[in-house]
């Protein structure tokens, strides 16, 4: 992220980030499975002792996952929410020790040059400028052909279709489990608070930052995943 947002103050209070893990999986279809996935299109690239940068770390839900699947990685996560790195370092234990946290937006992250980086479930809180102006920034730490592999809600430009898929968003989440006043609430809060770019934009937007080859490896509702590769 390159600046502030309106769920930022939500991330900063240390009783919503002690919650956050319940939350991505009951309105994410095949959330971990994302999380695999990502593992697996590193180690296309990764070598075996690899350094990854995790854009968007608070929480902890993918390093763990990362770390406990890579015994020979490092990493650096980096996320602007303090109370969110917080958990995160509760949640990884151990494997802290090949993790830095670093508490800033990623114009400050270490430079690298990494082996590999995702952002999950993050971008989806940019404008356009920002957005791209992010990617470019995570690109420009990535050693030449390191892949990047984001994830995150991407809305059809049309109203009518847009609706369909956030009335989804907020079914999949009931038939998870929450409770449907909370899923409506979850649904207006993605409709009001989230920028609505179309997987074709966000395709093309991640093309226009930098990234060569990048090509779609998951979809799922309003949900919407891919992976490129640095240039060089």
């Amino acid at each position: 992220m390159t600046k502030a947002n309106p769920f930022l103050e939500a991330f900063e209070d240390p009783a919503h980030a002690a919650r956050y893990s319940e939350g991505p999986a009951k309105f994410m279809p095949g959330y971990r499975d994302v999380q695999r996935m990502a593992g697996v299109l590193m180690r296309e690239h990764a070598p075996t002792d690899g350094k990854v940068l995790v854009h968007g770390a608070g929480g902890g839900l993918e390093l763990e996952v990362f770390a406990q699947e890579n015994p020979d990685w490092t990493f650096v996560g980096v996320d602007p929410a303090q109370a969110m790195l917080d958990v995160a370092a509760e949640r990884l234990g151990a494997f802290m020790e090949r993790t830095d946290l670093h508490h800033g937006y990623i114009e400050t992250a270490p430079e690298g040059p990494f082996d590999a980086a995702t952002s999950l479930l993050t971008l989806h809180f940019l404008e356009a400028d920002a957005r791209r102006k992010t990617v470019s920034e995570i690109i420009s730490r990535l050693k030449p052909g390191a892949p990047l592999v984001v994830a995150h809600a991407s809305f059809p430009s049309k109203t009518e279709e847009r609706d369909i898929v956030l009335s989804r968003y907020k079914a999949f989440g009931v038939a998870s489990g929450v409770e449907p006043e909370m899923a409506c609430r979850a649904r207006d809060a993605v409709a009001i608070g989230l920028p609505h770019l179309d997987p074709v934009q966000n395709e093309e937007l991640l093309r226009d930052a930098g990234l060569v080859g990048v090509s779609s490896f998951y979809s799922a509702f309003s949900w919407h995943g891919w992976v490129g590769y640095a240039p060089g």
